[in-house]
């Protein structure tokens, strides 16, 4: 499987002040690989970095110094950078800054139309992105009507219209309510698992991360873990030390297994728990 994105020795600073004098650095000498059709979430608290990367994936930010290639394109070549937004798609937090048409069907074509894509081809795009995150029955709806989680699947539509192969998506679920967060998860993970597209998934959700294949824990602009969910939220110490949690799952199954319970494996899962719960009373 290819890198899909690259970070090489990749260094980064907000400018501080109207002078560009730059200000503090919020990562240094930074370097990740994300493979095509991989579904990686980002976790960290505020300031750790996490949000930084996901604007450096496609050129919102550019390096200070070191490379973010992307399929092998630099984004700080600015001949190319509509490339690369072609190639990676961004949805932020608040749904209500990405609308930008009266009616859901006309936001949707707002990206291929920017495009140039033809009218037809346009039509196509927009009607099959709707059925793709659910969303077609509502294409004539207005969207300030719709709920937060309605909303942010618009957003995604939006993207998918436009082809790309990757979605970048900012704590897309922060501003929601639960069902809205479930909605947005599931669409995620279907564009993921039925259509191959990459996903980094910036979250302060652990349930959430724990449904991704590789989990990326920030601190000070510092990648701590990196692995399959299973293996990083066993680090629950670690975890523990920069201020985050593990899966409710995880950390009831630990003091489960601490008060001497013989709960086997990593749980990760509410099913998981269950089934060992079952699995215990059955012996």
């Amino acid at each position: 499987m290819d890198n899909f994105i690259e970070f090489k020795n990749v260094t980064f600073s907000y400018d501080e002040d109207e002078d560009n004098n730059i200000g503090e650095t919020i990562i240094e000498n930074f370097s990740l690989k994300i493979k095509k059709g991989d579904f990686v979430a980002v976790l960290g608290h505020n300031g750790c970095g996490k949000s930084t990367v996901a604007k450096l994936c496609n050129g919102i930010n550019i390096p200070q110094s070191g490379q973010v290639l992307v399929d092998g394109i630099d984004t700080a070549d600015e001949e190319t950078i509509n490339d690369i937004r072609q190639k990676v798609g961004m949805v932020f937090q608040n749904p209500d800054n990405q609308i930008v048409a009266t009616i859901v069907e006309d936001d949707v074509a707002f990206g291929p139309e920017n495009l140039g894509v033809e009218p037809t081809e346009i039509r196509k795009r927009v009607d099959e992105a709707l059925k793709r995150v659910g969303m077609y029955d509502f294409r004539l709806s207005e969207p300030h009507k719709l709920s937060g989680g309605q909303k942010q699947r618009v957003a995604i539509a939006g993207i998918i219209a436009m082809q790309p192969q990757c979605i970048v998506l900012d704590e897309p679920t922060s501003m929601l309510d639960p069902r809205g967060r479930k909605e947005v998860m599931d669409t995620v993970k279907m564009l993921n698992e039925e259509y191959g597209i990459t996903v980094i998934f910036i979250t302060h959700y652990m349930d959430e991360a724990a449904k991704a294949k590789r989990v990326i824990v920030m601190e000070k602009g510092e990648i701590i873990l990196d692995g399959e969910p299973r293996e990083v939220f066993s680090h629950i110490d670690i975890l523990k030390q920069v201020g985050l949690d593990v899966p409710e799952s995880t950390f009831l199954a630990r003091e489960l297994k601490n008060e001497g319970v013989d709960i086997k494996g990593n749980i990760l899962t509410v099913e998981e728990l269950l089934s060992e719960i079952i699995r215990i009373k059955k012996v």
